[in-house]
């Protein structure tokens, strides 16, 4: 398990959408839920999620973290707690500086 962890991180991370129909993601560690309007992916950039309809999952590369999903797709967002956590504690330090 941690050598298949080790050879993901290795790669990078990246997206590529043709006409919000055909997406491919690179360095997903794993699916944590999907269904047909979203997707929940783990990658070595932190959580992703994919919002649209008729989503579905055409190809899962576990070695190589590729993921390719087809359908429509109407939003592409990260959910990083940790900065969220960071930017409430910049903004206070910097009001009562």
């Amino acid at each position: 398990m941690d050598k298949q962890e080790n050879n993901i991180s290795g790669y990078n991370h990246g997206i590529s959408l043709l006409e919000r129909k055909s997406l491919v993601i690179t360095g997903v560690k794993k699916i944590d839920n999907f269904d047909d309007s979203q997707f929940v992916l783990e990658t070595i950039m932190g959580f992703m999620v994919v919002k649209g309809s008729e989503l579905e999952l055409v190809k899962l590369d576990t070695l190589q973290g590729n993921v390719s999903i087809k359908g429509m797709v109407d939003s592409i967002t990260y959910a990083d707690e940790n900065s969220k956590k960071d930017k409430e504690d910049s903004i206070f330090n910097r009001l009562f500086k």
